[in-house]
Order: C-alpha cells, then structure tokens, then sequence
C-alpha cells in the first residue's frame, strides 16, 4: 500500500504549519506540492525531514511557481521538463524505487490569464501548447504512472459552481476542456478522482480568497488532479478531498487530495 498527496500549497514556507498539520493527521507517503514559491536552496528541508520525509525531488524558482515531491519511501528524481517552453519550474518526475517503480509526474499547468482568447492573451496561448507538448510527451509514457496536480482546468459540470456562468471563463472554457481531453485520450488516463467521486456529485478542491465565506457561498472549481495510466488505475483503492483544510489559519486556496495504491 502507498498513499499519494497532492496539493497546491501557494508558498510552501508562509504555509508550513498547514502542512505540518496535515502529515501529522494524513500521513501520506508521497506530497507532491505545486506552486511552491521558492528556490530549491530555499525549501524546508529540516521541517519534512522532522516529520520522517527524508526524500525530495525540488523544482524551484524564485517568487513563482515551483514543484516539490517529499516522501517517506525512497525516490529517484528523473525528469524535468518545460513543456512551457521558457524555464518556469512546473513539472518534476520521480522514480518510487520501491513500489515496483511507480513514477509520479508532478505537474503545476498555467492558470492562463483571465481572457480565454490567445490573440489578445499570450498567458491564454501558454496555456494551450503546455497542454499540447503534455500530450506530445505521453507517447513515450511506458510505466505505471500517476500525473498529479493543479491542471488549472476543471472538465466537467460538476467540477464547477455554476456550468453556464463559468463557459467563458478562464479554467473552464470548451478549449481548455477539448485540449485536457486530448491529453486523456491520448494514453488513456484515467481521472482517479472521478472514479471515486462519481459526476455529477460536486467535487471542488479550490475555493477563491475573493469569497469572504467559502463555504456559504460554495463557489468551488476541481482544478486539481491525480490522473492514472489504465493499469495502475485498477490498482487505487481509495481517493479523498481535504476540504476542511480550506478552513485552517492562513489556507491555501486549494485543498489536499490523497489516493491510495495496492501495489
């Protein structure tokens, strides 16, 4: 059995205690964290390794973005790659050199600006051809792997508050949901968290800072993602939503998810 967290944590330093908090009640063996903000001289390495996480795999950068993968078990850092194509710290692979060698993708996908249009937004455009050189990358996929993350897309009509209201927003735009897809198809992915969580049940994992009440108002999107290759898919035997963790002192916006294998 091995547990995998995922979760963009939106500054890994100012929110260490939630994350302490969280291991503390979740255990996990495997965190992929997204949007890191810091560089990789500058992560937390004595506060995991406190926490009995001896093995990192860290992307980073300086102010924006970055990936980090902590775990109990070990692991071997084997990729990095810019399907961004202009250096920002989005994506680390890592090998679990102990769990038949399971890779764990790590990804941090482009919010996309706030215009759905790539004409009048280049952010818009980065958006599409990071997801376009994913899909690419998939043809060389040959071993069980788990793709986690904030995809910064949420697909269905109950990944979002409201369906109509959200069409022409950034996130959940036809394009956004055509170009996602194509990903899926293209190694047959298999949406662990929907399996679980089967549509049209609400499933949310980000919530806005703009929402004085998150949950009154509940204006929640599913912008984060474990995705498995069909034959580790049959392998999950569990998937779970962190929500009350939008709830802690100084949150994330976005909430953990943790699926469990039987490897």
């Amino acid at each position: 059995m091995v547990s995998i967290a995922t979760w963009n944590i939106n500054s890994v330093r100012l929110r260490m205690p939630i994350v302490e908090r969280f291991i503390e009640e979740q255990a996990p063996d495997v965190l992929c964290l997204q949007e890191i903000k810091c560089q990789e001289h500058q992560f937390p390495y004595e506060a995991f390794r406190a926490l009995g996480y001896e093995h990192f795999a860290v992307h980073g950068q300086k102010g924006y973005h970055g990936v980090a993968t902590v775990a109990k078990t070990p692991l071997r850092e084997f990729s990095r790659h810019d399907w961004q194509d202009n250096g920002e710290a989005r994506h680390v692979g890592v090998e679990l050199t102990e769990h038949d060698g399971m890779i764990v993708e790590n990804v941090y996908v482009p919010a996309g600006g706030d215009e759905p249009n790539r004409e009048i937004n280049a952010k818009f455009g980065q958006k599409l051809d990071f997801l376009d050189r994913m899909t690419r990358w998939t043809d060389a996929v040959d071993r069980p792997t788990l793709i986690v993350g904030d995809f910064n897309i949420a697909p269905l009509e109950s990944d979002v508050w409201n369906h109509k209201q959200l069409l022409k927003v950034v996130s959940h735009t036809p394009i956004e949901v055509e170009s996602l897809q194509r990903f899926m198809d293209a190694h047959g992915w298999s949406d662990i968290g929907r399996e679980h969580v089967k549509a049209p049940e609400r499933y949310y994992s980000w919530w806005s800072y703009r929402s004085k009440d998150w949950k009154v108002n509940d204006r929640g999107r599913r912008l984060d993602h474990m995705w498995a290759s069909p034959e580790l898919a049959r392998q999950a035997t569990g998937h779970s939503i962190h929500e009350y963790a939008r709830d802690w002192e100084k949150p994330s916006d976005h909430v953990p998810l943790v699926t469990e294998f039987t490897l």
